[in-house]
């Protein structure tokens, strides 16, 4: 492999939101112990974008920046070159998160009380921006068989068909179940917004780290009539661990969805990016696809790891494979621990940082999801740190 997935830095005492949460968790926790729990990596970032961004700073001033040609060409080809998606440059929204890029589209396209619908166990920030904005949650939970999630699509329809009901916020690939929406399935849901005039906000920032054997569909490049009503959101953060340059593109073909778009994003002042995310977005985007292959193949060892582990070690606990994103969805039922009795435990006799399946929506209740963007040594030792606390647990 020619990049270094080997290295563990530690970013104990630098600011990092993971780690911190982790030691506000358990302050004793050993020194040794890596957190698996907020959707970033504890990879080194490529080299082609840290050795990139070191020539560009002794060319440029650190003042405000906008959008050039450089990095618009850059985002219009790789969605062409990865996902088969032609977009124009106009339809290109930035924003500094695909989160701000939500509660824009809460915000321009409901109004206080109108329902927002979405599929829980789903991304938290999702509820977080229909309660924030006093709108109406309106969840539609997916059907869970044997650790295999589909969509509901009969109680979508009903609830489709509510006049109070204006907007879907889906996640597509799914976190934290890990699925990768078919085309059949994201037809036939497209199909619901366009005949019930559903605007689809199509959180799609997970589309590149798709899994061997999985394709990603972006849902706007399956009709112009599904594209005319949806907000694709897309960011080259999750995948180059680069969330703190806080740096999305929002693909809106439609002009009269766009323009009031735009105006409540400007309200929110959630249109100015940073001047290094602009070329760390161009860099990725441009000379790091060898990089994301090999992750790739790193992230999906490590998934088949963690099954196998608890497989051979705790059968009682069963771990899903993921068809995409980076993150694995846990299920600690068998354990017959309640939430605050399963936190507890991971946390404090464990030391094993996950995210709690019950912030997912009480769908997750009894669930962990995984971060398994991590070195390969590194997860086996926080594994193993586990497989003690358990035996200790069925001792009791």
């Amino acid at each position: 492999m020619k990049h270094d997935f080997e290295t563990l830095l530690s970013r104990k005492e630098k600011g990092c939101e993971k780690w911190e949460l982790m030691y506000d968790w358990n302050s004793k926790v050993d020194e040794d112990v890596v957190p698996l729990s907020v959707a970033d990596m504890e990879f080194k970032n490529p080299p082609e974008i840290t050795e990139g961004l070191k020539e560009y700073l002794d060319e440029i001033v650190l003042g405000y920046a906008q959008s050039y040609p450089e990095y618009v060409e850059s985002v219009i080809s790789w969605l062409k070159r990865k996902h088969n998606y032609n977009i124009k440059e106009e339809w290109i929204v930035n924003t500094p998160g695909v989160i701000n890029a939500i509660y824009g589209a809460v915000n321009a396209f409901t109004n206080e009380g109108d329902g927002v619908i979405i599929f829980r166990p789903v991304y938290y920030p999702f509820t977080s921006a229909i309660n924030a904005n006093n709108r109406t949650l309106v969840n539609c939970p997916l059907i869970e068989t044997d650790g295999y999630y589909t969509i509901d699509y009969d109680k979508f329809e009903e609830l489709a068909k509510d006049e109070n009901n204006k907007l879907l916020i889906f996640s597509n690939p799914h976190n934290p179940v890990g699925r990768v929406w078919t085309r059949d399935e994201l037809e036939r849901l497209g199909k619901i917004c366009i005949e019930n005039n559903i605007i689809i906000v199509s959180d799609e920032i997970w589309n590149d780290l798709i899994m061997p054997g999985y394709k990603h569909t972006v849902l706007g490049s399956i009709s112009e009539d599904i594209e005319n009503i949806t907000i694709t959101c897309t960011a080259p953060s999750k995948t180059f661990n680069l969330a703190g340059l806080a740096t999305s593109n929002i693909i809106v073909r439609n002009e009269s969805i766009r323009k009031p778009y735009i105006k409540a994003l400007k309200r929110m002042r959630s249109t100015q990016l940073n001047v290094l995310g602009y070329k760390a977005c161009e860099l990725a985007y441009n000379s790091c696809e060898e990089w994301l292959n090999e992750l790739i193949s790193v992230i999906d060892h490590n998934q088949r790891m963690v099954k196998s582990f608890f497989e051979k070690k705790h059968p009682e606990i069963k771990a899903y494979l993921s068809e995409g994103t980076y993150l694995q969805w846990l299920d600690f039922r068998g354990l017959g621990l309640n939430n605050e009795e399963l936190e507890e435990f991971l946390h404090m006799e464990a030391q094993f940082f996950t995210d709690e399946g019950c912030v997912f929506g009480e769908e997750g209740s009894g669930y962990e999801r995984i971060n398994l963007a991590v070195p390969t040594w590194a997860l086996e030792r926080e594994l193993n740190r586990l497989d003690r606390a358990l035996n200790k647990l069925k001792q009791k």
